[in-house]
Protein backbone atom coordinates (compact mmCIF):
# COMPACT_ATOMS: atom_id res chain seq x y z
CA UNK A 1 0.00 0.00 0.00
CA UNK A 2 1.32 3.38 -0.99
CA UNK A 3 1.28 6.20 1.53
CA UNK A 4 2.59 8.76 -0.93
CA UNK A 5 -0.13 11.46 -1.30
CA UNK A 6 0.86 12.03 -4.93
CA UNK A 7 -0.14 8.43 -5.73
CA UNK A 8 -3.68 9.20 -4.59
CA UNK A 9 -3.75 12.37 -6.69
CA UNK A 10 -2.48 10.45 -9.73
CA UNK A 11 -5.18 7.80 -9.25
CA UNK A 12 -7.89 10.47 -9.02
CA UNK A 13 -6.58 12.12 -12.19
CA UNK A 14 -6.53 8.80 -14.05
CA UNK A 15 -10.02 7.95 -12.85
CA UNK A 16 -11.41 11.30 -13.97
CA UNK A 17 -9.64 11.03 -17.32
CA UNK A 18 -11.02 7.52 -17.75
CA UNK A 19 -14.55 8.73 -17.06
CA UNK A 20 -14.28 11.44 -19.71
CA UNK A 21 -12.66 9.12 -22.22
CA UNK A 22 -15.36 6.50 -21.64
CA UNK A 23 -18.10 9.03 -22.36
CA UNK A 24 -16.15 10.21 -25.40
CA UNK A 25 -16.09 6.66 -26.76
CA UNK A 26 -19.82 6.30 -26.16
CA UNK A 27 -20.47 9.60 -27.95
CA UNK A 28 -18.39 8.36 -30.90
CA UNK A 29 -20.44 5.17 -31.11
CA UNK A 30 -23.62 7.25 -30.93
CA UNK A 31 -22.38 9.65 -33.63
CA UNK A 32 -21.71 6.69 -35.89
CA UNK A 33 -25.17 5.22 -35.17
CA UNK A 34 -26.87 8.56 -35.87
CA UNK A 35 -24.91 8.95 -39.11
CA UNK A 36 -26.02 5.49 -40.25
CA UNK A 37 -29.60 6.45 -39.34
CA UNK A 38 -29.46 9.60 -41.47
CA UNK A 39 -29.52 11.94 -38.47
CA UNK A 40 -26.62 13.95 -39.79
CA UNK A 41 -26.88 17.11 -37.70
CA UNK A 42 -26.95 15.20 -34.42
CA UNK A 43 -24.12 12.98 -35.64
CA UNK A 44 -22.03 16.10 -36.26
CA UNK A 45 -22.85 17.46 -32.81
CA UNK A 46 -21.86 14.20 -31.11
CA UNK A 47 -18.69 14.11 -33.19
CA UNK A 48 -17.81 17.46 -31.64
CA UNK A 49 -18.67 16.08 -28.21
CA UNK A 50 -16.44 13.06 -28.82
CA UNK A 51 -13.42 15.23 -29.57
CA UNK A 52 -14.16 17.74 -26.80
CA UNK A 53 -14.44 15.02 -24.16
CA UNK A 54 -11.38 13.17 -25.42
CA UNK A 55 -9.17 16.27 -25.23
CA UNK A 56 -10.73 17.07 -21.85
CA UNK A 57 -9.78 13.58 -20.66
CA UNK A 58 -6.17 14.30 -21.58
CA UNK A 59 -6.23 17.61 -19.73
CA UNK A 60 -7.71 16.02 -16.62
CA UNK A 61 -5.02 13.33 -16.78
CA UNK A 62 -2.42 16.10 -16.81
CA UNK A 63 -3.87 17.64 -13.66
CA UNK A 64 -6.04 20.42 -15.01
CA UNK A 65 -8.79 20.92 -12.47
CA UNK A 66 -11.14 23.27 -14.30
CA UNK A 67 -11.80 23.41 -18.02
CA UNK A 68 -13.36 26.46 -19.54
CA UNK A 69 -15.37 26.39 -22.74
CA UNK A 70 -16.24 23.88 -25.40
CA UNK A 71 -14.06 25.05 -28.28
CA UNK A 72 -11.58 22.51 -29.57
CA UNK A 73 -9.26 25.31 -30.65
CA UNK A 74 -8.85 26.40 -27.03
CA UNK A 75 -8.79 22.89 -25.58
CA UNK A 76 -6.10 21.79 -28.03
CA UNK A 77 -4.09 24.93 -27.20
CA UNK A 78 -4.33 24.02 -23.52
CA UNK A 79 -3.20 20.46 -24.31
CA UNK A 80 -0.29 21.81 -26.37
CA UNK A 81 1.08 23.40 -23.20
CA UNK A 82 1.70 19.82 -21.98
CA UNK A 83 2.27 18.05 -25.30
CA UNK A 84 3.17 20.08 -28.40
CA UNK A 85 2.07 17.28 -30.73
CA UNK A 86 -1.57 18.24 -30.07
CA UNK A 87 -0.89 20.76 -32.81
CA UNK A 88 -1.14 17.80 -35.20
CA UNK A 89 -4.83 17.29 -34.49
CA UNK A 90 -5.79 20.87 -33.71
CA UNK A 91 -6.17 21.89 -37.35
CA UNK A 92 -8.65 19.11 -38.07
CA UNK A 93 -10.38 19.02 -34.68
CA UNK A 94 -11.29 22.70 -34.84
CA UNK A 95 -13.44 21.93 -37.88
CA UNK A 96 -15.85 20.30 -35.44
CA UNK A 97 -16.35 23.54 -33.48
CA UNK A 98 -18.96 24.77 -35.97
CA UNK A 99 -21.16 21.81 -35.06
CA UNK A 100 -21.37 22.68 -31.37
CA UNK A 101 -24.16 25.20 -32.01
CA UNK A 102 -24.81 24.93 -35.74
CA UNK A 103 -26.01 21.34 -35.60
CA UNK A 104 -28.61 22.12 -32.93
CA UNK A 105 -29.95 25.65 -33.19
CA UNK A 106 -31.82 27.14 -36.17
CA UNK A 107 -30.79 30.65 -35.12
CA UNK A 108 -27.16 29.83 -35.98
CA UNK A 109 -28.04 29.16 -39.63
CA UNK A 110 -28.92 31.92 -42.11
CA UNK A 111 -31.97 29.89 -43.24
CA UNK A 112 -33.49 26.48 -42.68
CA UNK A 113 -33.01 24.17 -39.75
CA UNK A 114 -30.06 21.99 -38.81
CA UNK A 115 -31.66 18.60 -39.44
CA UNK A 116 -32.39 19.66 -43.04
CA UNK A 117 -29.08 21.46 -43.60
CA UNK A 118 -26.55 18.75 -42.73
CA UNK A 119 -25.61 16.14 -45.34
CA UNK A 120 -24.34 12.59 -45.02
CA UNK A 121 -20.96 13.90 -46.22
CA UNK A 122 -20.91 16.38 -43.33
CA UNK A 123 -21.61 13.57 -40.85
CA UNK A 124 -19.04 11.22 -42.40
CA UNK A 125 -16.33 13.89 -42.31
CA UNK A 126 -17.18 14.81 -38.71
CA UNK A 127 -17.10 11.18 -37.54
CA UNK A 128 -13.70 10.65 -39.19
CA UNK A 129 -12.28 13.73 -37.46
CA UNK A 130 -13.79 12.64 -34.14
CA UNK A 131 -12.30 9.15 -34.52
CA UNK A 132 -8.88 10.58 -35.40
CA UNK A 133 -9.00 12.90 -32.39
CA UNK A 134 -10.14 10.12 -30.06
CA UNK A 135 -7.39 7.77 -31.31
CA UNK A 136 -4.75 10.47 -30.90
CA UNK A 137 -5.82 11.18 -27.33
CA UNK A 138 -5.85 7.46 -26.44
CA UNK A 139 -2.30 7.22 -27.77
CA UNK A 140 -1.21 10.23 -25.72
CA UNK A 141 -2.85 8.86 -22.58
CA UNK A 142 -1.12 5.53 -23.08
CA UNK A 143 2.22 7.32 -23.42
CA UNK A 144 1.49 9.22 -20.20
CA UNK A 145 0.72 6.00 -18.35
CA UNK A 146 3.85 4.34 -19.72
CA UNK A 147 5.93 7.24 -18.37
CA UNK A 148 4.46 6.80 -14.90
Amino acid sequence: MSTNPSDSVDRRRRKEADRWLSQSGHDLDSARFLMQSGMNALSCFLSHQTAEKAVSAYLYARGVELLWGHGLADLCEDAMAFEPSFDLIKSSAVQLDKHYLGARYPSVLPAGVPFESYSSEDAERAVVIAQDTYDFVVEQLNLLRDDN
